[in-house]
């Protein structure tokens, strides 16, 4: 019985994953129709990044970021903040007094000019996931010194 409830919860629980990435994907296509960001290079490959990661924060898949979601992401990333810290970049991102933001929000920041907390940290983050690349041919070994 157990077993079965399990699977209901799975299943129930992928249903609202794909109900919340075919919304995401209706915000996606609005941005891509907005002539503001059209001239944006790559929108396309940069607003599926941008889903995934919201999709990563919004993990009650209730389609707001409030503060809890938002402390346990940072927390993930190593940048943990305070209470206050939080509403503060809850109030940035929004651009309102709100509680929580909605991905439309986050959007706007993360295409947007200025240069939003979030938006860095999240910037870093990604920055830090890709291999550094080597700038010099590697040094010379003898065969000694091989593996």
């Amino acid at each position: 019985m157990s077993q079965a409830r399990d699977l209901q919860g799975g299943k129930a629980f992928g249903l609202l994953r794909a109900q919340q990435e075919e919304k995401l994907d209706e915000i996606n296509k609005q941005f891509l129709d907005d002539p503001k960001y059209s001239s944006d290079e790559d929108l396309l490959s940069k607003l599926e990044a941008f889903k995934k990661k919201y999709m990563e924060f919004d993990q009650n898949g209730n389609g707001d970021i409030d503060i809890m979601s938002l402390k346990r992401m940072l927390e993930k990333l190593g940048v943990p903040k305070t209470h206050l810290e939080l509403k503060k970049l809850i109030r940035e991102v929004s651009g309102s007094s709100a509680e929580t933001f909605n991905y439309s929000d986050f959007l706007r920041m993360m295409l947007g000019k200025r240069s939003a907390i979030l938006k860095m940290i999240l910037m870093y983050e990604e920055k830090a996931k890709e291999p550094e690349k080597p700038t010099c041919p590697p040094a010379k070994k003898t065969v000694s010194e091989l593996p």
